[in-house]
């Protein structure tokens, strides 16, 4: 239309004489030329006048629509009417009460009939709820789905039939487990990827920190402290070449101890105790790993350096005394430096020193994985493949595609083993689906049917609840309904700020970017779109509201978003307790106490929510709850939807939140 009227006032309009054709017709034809000179402009005083007039005349609908009045920002959201709408819903700012109005206020208003409205949202339960819901509301029946269940219905109404579905397409449990046999089946028929299996365990594709990329000792042991250094046999080191060469031991079935006491007793010597690196247990030997690299000194010789956080001397000096002991006792002691790292031959030279003291028996791989699994370490590693496969699926990529990018990006070794691992658990995976689909198919197979045209939709406005959740496959799907019908709307309410999909595939980039992949064209200028803030959360005070906002806040990544907290309180609503990794059961024990004591809503008992990443984090919650009668205490892992909603949730009231975290 701004296209047409510049067209019209370029070609005729801007040409006609005042004095000839008269006041009437200048008058007539002004609007056209104000639009054609500004068209923004004009219709975005046209939008304002538009929502102040629905405002005034749906007040009451709004004041009765649900059980409290609207707020004026829902309000807001409710009439907007852009192609492309984004309600900023952060938790408890009443996104059900927006999405259950919009939809009942699209069907009084007459500005859509019921069957054309498509409503989406996550879970099964939820569309139930919401259906029930809008139709109270509105006195007819909005019939909500998941995505999968459209997609499902669209494959079966265009291909006569609906194909199997995989069982554990709807049991995230279920699939995390296939992917973990998947990955030991791998492991035990394919010797090449087995290797490159254990090797990932054991650190050999990661591009480690070198202690000379950090000033200061305490950076350093931070960074220790982060990488969690657990070994293949399962004790904890604390540096990363001393990992790779614990682990290179154990694959080559050479029994070791890590930092075993020395088997001669040293008398005043005015040193702390004397725990050498590794001990091999069956011929005695000892191995010393020395922090020290090679340079040339201003005199052109050769001498090693030190971290820089290290006192040079002194650590020489210590190697020196070391060497002396095992001199004296007559020990075998075996030198690695840090500089053989720097060259990349540090566990070739091990081998060759070692070569005259051990005979090297390596560990079957599937023995090595067995073991591995053991301790918990195969479940993080599985889930990030499962999470992975589901993304892979979901943007319809080739292994091929993302190996290209890795070498583009320049990804390393790392991104080439994991794609090599992954190519063999997605051949197996697609291999067991056999005849049957999953989500990622369904919704896949069910797009493909859109964008060709052999499904017409009857939809002109789709409603997305849980937009953060959205992943490519199911955007995809929604832009194709979306193109079918030129005056078709999408209404999505989410907040990025709530994003934990992404193990289900959901991709936050699309929310971030919701104007280029959902909106609408105007004027020359792509991407129009309208974003409502709701703001306001009914459910955490200010010391929780403002004290959220401003840590995710720190994320630039984050949409920026308005927070107006239900009320204030003067009382601290979060506590911090800082622990290192050796004192966090004492810390977490001392923190259940402390919230225990503590009462909860209404005098009743104080319930505590302790969260780990993962399920082989939890502590002993049935000791913690009979050492704590007075209190519940449950245990979660961060990777449930409902392990996060605490946090932002139980405190209502001016009171401390009843919950623990677990390092």
């Amino acid at each position: 239309m701004a296209y047409d009227a510049a067209d019209l006032n370029s070609r005729v309009l801007s040409k006609l004489n005042a004095e000839a054709v008269g006041e009437e017709v200048m008058s007539r034809i002004a609007p056209i030329t104000a639009f054609a000179s500004d068209p923004n402009a004009v219709r975005n005083a046209s939008i304002e006048a538009l929502v102040e007039a629905q405002l005034l005349r749906w007040k009451d609908f709004f004041d009765t629509v649900e059980t409290m009045p609207l707020t004026p920002e829902q309000r807001l959201s409710v009439v907007v009417d852009e192609d492309a709408t984004l309600v900023l819903a952060g938790a408890g700012s009443g996104k059900t009460s927006v999405i259950t109005a919009k939809a009942a206020y699209l069907v009084k208003a007459e500005i859509r009939k019921p069957s054309e409205l498509l409503l989406l949202v996550f879970a099964k339960d939820a569309a139930t709820e919401m259906s029930e819901r809008i139709e109270a509301r509105c006195g007819v029946p909005v019939a909500a789905r998941t995505f999968h269940a459209l997609a499902y219905e669209i494959i079966g109404e265009v291909e006569g039939e609906k194909p199997p579905l995989a069982p554990t397409a709807t049991d995230d449990k279920a699939f995390l487990s296939l992917i973990k046999e998947i990955l030991r089946h791998v492991v035990a028929t394919a010797s090449d990827i087995a290797q490159t299996v254990i090797g990932w365990f054991a650190g050999f594709f990661d591009d480690f920190p070198a202690e000379w990329d950090f000033k200061t000792k305490h950076e350093w042991y931070a960074q220790i402290e982060s990488r969690n250094l657990r070994t293949l046999q399962g004790e904890m080191v604390n540096s990363f070449e001393e990992l790779l060469i614990a682990n290179w031991l154990f694959r080559n079935g050479i029994a070791y101890e890590y930092e075993p006491s020395y088997v001669h007793k040293l008398q005043k010597t005015g040193r702390r105790t004397y725990l050498p690196d590794f001990r091999l247990t069956e011929s005695g030997v000892y191995i010393e790993h020395f922090g020290v690299r090679k340079r040339r000194g201003r005199d052109g010789a050769e001498e090693l350096t030190t971290a820089p956080y290290v006192d040079r001397d002194e650590y020489l000096e210590s190697m020196d005394w070391k060497r002396q002991v095992h001199a004296e006792h007559e020990t075998v002691l075996v030198e690695t430096y840090s500089w053989e790292r720097d060259e990349g031959r540090l566990l070739e030279a091990l081998a060759k020193k070692l070569e005259p003291h051990v005979t090297l028996r390596p560990i079957p791989d599937i023995e090595i994985y067995d073991r591995v699994a053991e301790v918990g370490v195969v479940d993080s590693f599985s889930s990030l493949m499962g999470t992975f496969l589901r993304h892979f699926k979901n943007g319809g990529y080739r292994v091929e595609d993302c190996s290209d990018k890795a070498q583009t990006l320049k990804l390393g070794k790392r991104a080439e083993a994991f794609l090599k691992i992954f190519g063999a658990v997605f051949r197996e995976y697609q291999s067991r689906l056999g005849d049957r689909i999953d989500f990622e198919d369904m919704v896949n197979r069910a797009t493909a049917l859109v964008e060709s045209g052999r499904y017409q939709s009857p939809f002109r406005h789709i409603l997305v609840d849980e937009f953060q959740g959205i992943s490519t496959g199911r955007a995809r799907l929604t832009q194709a309904l979306k193109r079918q019908h030129s005056d078709a709307k999408v209404f999505a309410v989410g907040d990025d700020w709530q994003s934990i999909y992404r193990f289900a595939g959901s991709d936050i980039h699309i929310m971030r970017n919701f104007g280029a992949e959902f909106g609408g064209t105007y004027s020359g200028a792509t991407g129009v779109h309208r974003t409502v803030d709701l703001g306001r959360t009914f459910r955490s005070v200010d010391k929780i509201a403002l004290a959220a906002r401003r840590f995710v806040l720190r994320n630039p990544a984050q949409i920026t978003k308005t927070v107006i907290p239900a009320g204030k309180t003067d009382e601290p609503s979060i506590r911090i307790a800082w622990t290192r990794r050796d004192t966090g059961e004492q810390t977490l024990k001392d923190t259940v106490a402390a919230l225990a004591a503590t009462q909860g809503n209404r005098g009743g008992k104080p319930s505590i929510l302790v969260l780990g990443r993962y399920r082989f984090l939890r502590p002993d919650i049935g000791r913690l709850q009979r050492q704590h009668p007075g209190a519940t205490i449950n245990f979660k892992t961060s990777m449930r939807r409902k392990a996060w909603r605490p946090i932002t949730s139980l405190s209502s009231a001016p009171t401390t939140p009843r919950w623990a975290s677990r390092r």
